[in-house]
């Protein structure tokens, strides 16, 4: 048991223990919860509430005065003997007749007139509800009373440890979450210094080259390629920086934490404040997309030229095909990029070495554009097509050597939709009409291949 009860139980006991004194007349009430919940009938008990209110601290002489008639002065000490013992867990001795004539005849007064009933729920011990009264015995129907009350205070009990236990989870799970910022914290400070060395080693290899030097590309690609990880960053830190509810609902009846309800607006309790988010910067997010007029060319020239550096390292080829002239299209261009990064860095990676990747652009009905990224590499085999755009999901390729979160076409679909564009996925790479026949012919049973087209909308001409 988390702890004997929550301030709310007790006023809960307080309530049915008012029952039992101005509507059965019982002159004495006590409830019992155990130290902790159990199927044991003999587990220690802690007194939790009783009528008197000073019951709890009496000796079993001022207990048996109350239930003869006589007057009881609360101020009385508790004689030494009875030093650690109450009435109600007081064990009752089964060779009765040991006991003095007199003292038989105060147990069976009292046996007469008092109901002891457990509280439990589904045969697991939580307390014990005592009441006597002095002038007559129980009559059956109060007896049913009293065993209802008996029943309301152990299911009340259970709610009550129950939400102990969720207030204890939920401490839990903010340790959890204050360990967590600590490490990203630490991490993003961290990754800040190789980052800007990166992009410090590629302005400095840009300077020593000149335009037509074969890698001076690569070096402008080191500095783009730093540049978005540097945006990247900055989304991540406004992620986490997120605050959490001011406070959580508090649960019923757990105790301290429902203390705090009231600091706590009833706004507090619903929303958690937006971040605070970055020009151009804001699709991870969440935050609606700002399109406008672009050529596709803008986006898909800088990553071609990263990826065909990538393709030469892993033996690969790598297509493209862009069809010109074509009109502006409407798009949001850094959350179009992180769109083709996606499936460009799939087709790469997926596709084995001597394999063929390629990227092309054409005009497509219904004033839309189409983007067309296919490789030659292993498909996407049919029980994993109706589950390709779920978070995480990642098929069979989860049982593969090649890293991947399962994320990248779940980003693409979002963000592709909110520029009120689709994306459709055809494998084998054959099915798709936009393909070209040389690389068609490169795909084979074992690589059947694979092949992404987004389609977006053009911008009106005016």
């Amino acid at each position: 048991m988390l702890s004997p009860a929550s301030p709310e139980f007790i006023a809960l006991c307080r309530s049915q223990i008012q029952l039992l004194t101005e509507g059965l007349g019982a002159v004495l009430s006590i409830v019992y919860l155990t130290e902790e919940l159990t199927e044991l009938a003999d587990a220690p008990l802690v007194p939790i509430a009783a009528y008197p209110e000073g019951m709890m601290q009496w000796s079993n002489e001022q207990m048996l005065s109350l239930m003869r008639g006589k007057r009881v002065d609360l101020q009385q000490p508790q004689l030494a003997a009875e030093a650690s013992s109450t009435w109600a867990v007081e064990p009752v001795s089964l060779d009765e007749t040991a006991l003095l004539p007199l003292q038989i005849a105060e147990r069976a007064l009292l046996r007469q007139q008092q109901s002891v009933l457990p509280l439990m729920h589904e045969n697991v011990v939580m307390g014990l509800l005592i009441t006597a009264r002095a002038d007559r015995p129980w009559t059956a129907g109060e007896q049913e009373q009293i065993e209802q009350i008996a029943n309301t205070l152990a299911i009340g009990c259970l709610l009550d440890q129950r939400a102990q236990w969720a207030a204890q989870d939920m401490r839990q799970l903010r340790q959890l979450n204050d360990q967590r910022q600590d490490v990203f914290d630490t991490l993003l400070h961290q990754f800040r210094n190789p980052l800007t060395a990166l992009r410090t080693f590629g302005k400095l290899l840009l300077k020593r080259l000149r335009p037509e030097d074969s890698n001076y590309s690569v070096a402008e690609g080191i500095i783009r390629e730093s540049d978005r990880l540097q945006e990247l960053l900055l989304q991540f830190e406004v992620a986490l920086d997120w605050e959490e509810p001011a406070r959580l609902p508090p649960a019923i009846g757990a105790g301290a934490a429902s203390s705090h309800a009231s600091e706590a607006s009833p706004h507090a309790l619903t929303c958690r404040k937006s971040p605070l988010l970055l020009p151009g910067t804001n699709w991870v997010t969440g935050a609606s997309l700002q399109v406008s007029p672009h050529a596709l060319t803008e986006v898909l020239s800088p990553l071609l030229s990263s990826a065909d550096a990538i393709a030469q390292d892993r033996q690969l080829t790598l297509h493209s095909s862009i069809a010109t002239p074509l009109p502006p299209v409407l798009i949001d261009p850094k959350a179009l990029r992180e769109v083709l990064t996606n499936l460009i860095d799939n087709a790469l990676k997926y596709t084995p070495s001597g394999g063929a990747v390629y990227v092309g652009v054409l005009a497509y009905a219904n004033h839309q554009q189409a983007i067309v990224i296919a490789d030659t590499g292993p498909g996407i085999p049919p029980q994993d097509r109706a589950h390709l755009f779920e978070r995480h999901y990642r098929g069979v390729q989860a049982n593969t050597d090649i890293p991947g979160s399962g994320l990248g076409l779940s980003i693409a679909r979002d963000l592709v939709r909110q520029m009120q564009g689709d994306i459709e996925v055809f494998s084998p790479v054959r099915m798709c009409d936009f393909i070209p026949a040389s690389i068609a012919a490169q795909a084979d049973a074992a690589h059947p291949g694979t092949a992404i087209v987004v389609r977006l909308r053009q911008a009106e001409q005016s």
